[in-house]
């Protein structure tokens, strides 16, 4: 007996025993029935666990289990009912003895179990003789499934020379049979294809390196892998994967010359930095690996030079100096080639690098002339006479046929008027004499070009540094401002002075002080010479008047150490100041320049008080102006008329009204219009209306309407002010439609007949159609209006 089925009767009877209790008062009638679940609690279901196997095909039903109630006296009382998956379609039961059969053939893959209900019944009082139960059918399973590999095709990368039992890949199949069931679903990998370079594990998938491979002798490899289930036995089903194994590139070759003697030649013209040639080392590997670094060996001279291009990984040979024919015509170097990113792993087989020889032959060519020298240092005495010699440059051709050379000075207008050179020699010589306290340097850019070839030319610079000579007497640095008090001291220091020598002394400047023996003011001041380049100026008495004498001027002597020495008389003025002892500079600097105006104080406040009341004066006048002019021409009423803007929204009242309103309402009769005469504005008007003329219909009504218009504004005092702008519109004549105005018409309106408005077209068909009480509506012309 099954224990579920028992534990689940248990709970019920548990569940009904309180409604038995309930129910035994009742009637007898209850009581009985009430006994009755009572007494099936202890009846049971008897069946075995129900299995079917999948795939099963029959004509007939196949016989998978019975279900069983203890109850059954199999009398043929109870009937057996089943419901649930599949209950009438894939299963079916006998009423009588419980017996379960399986009618289709089932899926497992698709369904692996099936949940039905089964009860039995009394066939007389149709009552349920067993409780409803739930039971399980499970589909059995059997392999008919095939493994299938879900994410193939496989690729995978392996660096090349890697060791035996690298792990590359894993490769992996699925099979949908039934894992816990037999071994339908347990999978075996082996390997078809691939052996002897990889091996696979049988129970993981995973693919391993059996041997080292050299990518550049096979870069791909195809692996086929088997996955049998049943673990490999007869009659199992399989599948196979392909597996695409690429071999990833390792520093594993070193850089090789194809050549090992190169040929380059080289003009001995070429700048320095032009291409000679490139070299080559091949590498079989790829990508970064490939990269390499060249480098120049046994080249003692330094001519040449080698860099790498990143993209080709070739060496370009390039000129570090200059090379000259006549010196040496051939030159052999060694260029050597290493691998830039090197793999530790294969440095002890063999070195990464390879070494090639370069042979390079300088080409000859026509040279221009070579100096002697690249920079000439010349030196001369300033003041020198004109044609006196500052030195020579030289200079040769290189080849062989060696050329005559002429010489010349690429030089400005200045330097032009100063020196000159020999074409023949390279002799340069002054033209002017020179002073170094102008220019103390020159630069002078010589050429020197073959006679035979005039195209070959160099160029050479020439520095003259002009010597010094003690030409330049010593000077006041500056004007010195000096002041004396009137109530001063004797003795007193009232000015420091100095010197300045536009000399160059190689020994340093010193200067000698001094006051000139014809000084008249000698008894006043004195000079002391402090042996330092400086003076002082002090005062030889107390006391000095501004009346008596204002200024005084001492010659003061200053002499210099060169040879010869040179003396010069520099005039220092003493202004007499009206102090004590401190001197106010301020102060004095006002009183020297009154006194050199000739004017005094009070003289001075006199004139400033005139210019300001004149400015006063002069201000006061403009202002009056100013404000005349902003006066307005008219009244304070007429001003406010002008200022304001009337504005009327009256309708008219049709043809009968001529006038809208009365416009002379506007109008300030106090007010006459004496300052522009109305005769100005008529023939503004009248321009106007020739300028009309010009663009508008050549009539003769027309031209008529406008100067009755004109002679109307002109004499009607009601009319618009004159600088009003009028605007007339007038009808014109030529229109093959005719007017549409009702103005001139001599018919009545019930003589008027609108049926030609149809033929005018579309726009005037709705227009024609107007009728009321058989009258047709009347319709102004649209330009009958008139403003």
């Amino acid at each position: 007996m099954n224990s579920s089925v028992l534990l689940c009767l248990m709970v019920m009877l548990v569940q009904l025993w309180p409604c038995s209790l309930s129910t035994q008062n009742s009637s007898a009638q209850n009581t009985v029935q009430s006994f009755t679940p009572v007494r099936r609690v202890k009846r049971s279901w008897l069946w075995e666990p129900l299995f079917v196997t999948e795939e099963q095909i029959s004509p007939d039903p196949v016989y998978i289990g019975q279900l069983k109630s203890d109850l059954d006296k199999q009398d043929g009382n109870l009937k057996y009912i089943l419901t649930g998956e599949g209950a009438g379609s894939f299963f079916v039961i006998d009423e009588l003895n419980g017996k379960i059969y399986v009618t289709q053939k089932l899926d497992r893959e698709k369904k692996p179990f099936y949940t039905l209900r089964a009860q039995a019944i009394n066939r007389i009082t149709k009552l349920p003789v067993e409780p409803e139960s739930e039971f399980i059918i499970k589909v059995r399973d059997v392999n008919d499934n095939e493994p299938q590999f879900l994410d193939g095709p496989y690729v995978a990368t392996v660096p090349e020379m890697s060791p035996e039992g690298t792990s590359v890949t894993q490769v992996t199949a699925t099979d949908a049979d039934d894992p816990s069931y037999g071994n339908s679903a347990r999978l075996l990998y082996s390997l078809l294809e691939g052996q002897p370079y990889f091996s696979v594990e049988p129970k993981t998938g995973v693919i391993r390196m059996a041997s080292q491979m050299d990518r550049e002798t096979k870069e791909q490899y195809l692996v086929i892998i088997q996955a049998k289930d049943m673990v490999g036995q007869p009659g199992a089903l399989s599948a196979t994967a392909t597996v695409t194994i690429n071999l990833s590139d390792i520093n594993d070759n070193p850089p090789e010359f194809q050549q090992r003697l190169y040929y380059m030649s080289v003009s001995e013209e070429a700048p320095v930095g032009t291409t000679v040639g490139k070299v080559f080392a091949e590498d079989r590997d790829t990508g970064d690996n490939t990269a390499m670094d060249y480098f120049i060996e046994a080249d003692s001279s330094g001519v040449f030079d080698i860099i790498t291009n990143n993209e080709t990984q070739e060496g370009i040979i390039l000129l570090k100096k200059r090379v000259d024919y006549e010196s040496q015509r051939r030159y052999s170097i060694q260029v050597k080639a290493v691998n830039r990113y090197i793999d530790e792993r294969f440095l002890k087989e063999e070195p990464f690098e390879d070494t090639t020889i370069v042979k390079i032959n300088v080409e000859d060519a026509d040279e221009p002339p070579v100096f002697t020298l690249e920079n000439y240092m010349m030196e001369i005495v300033e003041g020198a006479m004109n044609g006196a010699l500052v030195g020579f440059v030289t200079a040769r051709d290189p080849d062989d046929d060696e050329s005559p050379i002429r010489y010349s000075i690429v030089h400005s207008t200045h330097l032009k008027r100063l020196f000159s050179i020999n074409e023949h020699n390279g002799a340069i010589i002054t033209t002017e004499p020179l002073d170094r306290e102008i220019a103390s340097w020159h630069n002078i850019t010589v050429t020197a070009t073959e006679t035979r070839n005039p195209e070959k030319i160099s160029e050479t610079n020439v520095y003259v540094q002009v010597l010094d000579v003690n030409d330049n007497a010593p000077e006041f640095p500056k004007n010195y401002e000096t002041f004396v008090c009137e109530n001063t001291v004797s003795g007193q220091l009232i000015q420091s002075i100095s010197a300045v020598d536009q000399d160059d002394s190689a020994e340093g400047h010193h200067f000698f002080f001094s006051l000139a023996q014809e000084d008249t003011n000698s008894s006043h001041f004195t000079v002391k010479d402090n042996q330092d380049n400086t003076a002082g100026i002090f005062t030889g008495k107390s006391g000095f008047s501004r009346q008596e004498q204002f200024f005084f001027y001492l010659p003061i002597l200053i002499q210099d150490n060169g040879t010869p020495p040179l003396t010069s008389t520099n005039t220092l003025t003493v202004t007499v100041c009206d102090c004590d002892t401190e001197v106010n500079t301020f102060y004095c600097r006002y009183g020297a320049f009154m006194y050199s105006l000739g004017l005094s104080t009070e003289a001075l406040v006199a004139l400033l008080a005139c210019i300001l009341i004149f400015l006063v004066f002069f201000l006061a006048i403009v202002t009056i102006r100013q404000q005349q002019q902003k006066k307005a021409p008219f009244s304070e009423k007429m001003e406010e008329f002008r200022e304001n803007i009337v504005s009327y929204d009256d309708e008219g009242g049709g043809e009968a009204d001529t006038e809208a309103f009365d416009i002379s309402a506007l109008r300030t009769r106090t007010v006459m219009r004496t300052h522009k005469p109305r005769k100005k504005v008529a023939s503004e008007i009248q321009s106007l209306y020739r300028q009309s003329l010009q663009v508008g219909p050549d009539s003769a009504i027309f031209r008529q309407f406008i100067s009755e218009k004109l002679e109307e504004a002109n004499t009607d005092p009601s009319v618009p002010p004159y600088d009003s702008l009028q605007t007339y519109a007038f009808e014109g004549t030529g229109s093959l439609a005719g007017s549409l105005s009702s103005l001139g018409s001599n018919t009545s309106d019930m003589d008027q007949s609108y049926d030609y408005l149809a033929d005018w077209g579309p726009h005037f068909k709705q227009l024609a159609a107007i009728d009321y009480d058989g009258i047709p509506k009347k319709h102004p012309g649209p330009l009958e209006k008139m403003q």
